[in-house]
């Protein structure tokens, strides 16, 4: 069956929610984030699980009212995953949350069920997407694999606290500095959006050290990261959108080298400063950028109003 998967959503918040907290969930759709995680894994007891499934179709529904993506982040055991994957899909997740992936052959497997699915429900092929997360050595080993192994790959992070653990390393900025940017790597490399920042997910509770944490994932190449509060949504959302100095910067560099090449120069000068294909191919990415977070806003706005 032939799978297409449309451009790489904006996602520069999203937010865990436990999906057997009722509570939570109708709460979930007024925090702003792009995009909501109804968490089925750690924050769910075993004996919550079933009950937290059966409510996807409820809980997706209403988490997604303020304009996010609703993603569902399944189990591990092969078993439970498969169940999660049935009752995600079915619920019309936008995406999963592939948990602990161990290789490029495991998220292929979960991709043919989430396929099936699919069809089943009548559903176009390749409407929901598939984040993977590495937690493991072994996994970390084979991350470019993992980030090209499906086309519904859209997106790649590091389970920051499993990796530390099996690594045997404290989680820590410096400690995950190396694996973070190497899944960044793996992920750009492949095409699709690195998640995270060079941190982990528990630090949130000091908003301005949370902000420069973010700021400088931004600058070492990350579009967007999971949050466990909704505190951090607001921050992501602002330190993770072009400025609007940036902005126009680029539409200046951008202006200057279609002049250029108009007049048949090789060669620009913006304010004082040479501009080269890198540049101007950095700017018309900022640009895309920013007009996708523009549309996306407008949808949650929108989305919100109604």
């Amino acid at each position: 069956m032939s799978v297409m998967v449309d451009e790489a959503p904006v996602w520069r918040s999203l937010l865990y929610v436990p999906a057997n907290n009722r509570r939570f969930v109708d709460g979930a759709h007024s925090r702003g984030a792009d995009a909501i995680i109804l968490d089925l894994e750690d924050s769910v007891p075993l004996a919550e699980k079933a009950a937290a499934r059966g409510a996807l179709r409820r809980s997706v529904a209403t988490s997604g009212r303020g304009g996010a993506d609703v993603l569902v982040r399944i189990n591990r055991p092969l078993r439970m995953a498969l169940a999660d994957i049935e009752g995600a899909v079915r619920a019309g997740a936008d995406a999963l949350w592939l948990s602990k992936v161990e290789s490029p052959e495991h998220v292929r497997m979960l991709a043919e069920v989430v396929s099936e699915v699919e069809h089943e429900q009548q559903r176009d092929a390749g409407s929901t997407k598939l984040v993977a997360v590495v937690e493991s050595l072994a996994a970390y080993f084979r991350a470019e694999e993992i980030a090209r192994s499906d086309p519904r790959v859209v997106a790649m992070g590091l389970g920051s606290e499993d990796f530390a653990l099996e690594a045997g390393m404290a989680p820590g900025a410096d400690t995950l500095y190396v694996p973070k940017q190497t899944i960044q790597f793996a992920a750009r490399a492949a095409g699709i959006m690195p998640l995270g920042f060079i941190g982990t997910v528990a630090d949130y509770a000091d908003t301005d050290a949370f902000a420069e944490t973010v700021r400088r994932a931004r600058r070492f190449g990350f579009d967007g990261a999971a949050c466990v509060h909704p505190s951090g949504v607001p921050v992501l959302n602002a330190e993770l959108t072009p400025t609007v100095d940036e902005v126009a910067d680029a539409e200046k560099i951008m202006t200057a080298y279609e002049e250029a090449e108009r007049q048949g120069l090789g060669a620009v000068t913006v304010d004082g400063k040479m501009v080269d294909v890198p540049v101007v191919e950095r700017a018309r990415r900022l640009l895309a950028r920013a007009a996708a977070i523009a549309e996306k806003d407008r949808r949650k706005e929108g989305s919100a109003d109604g």
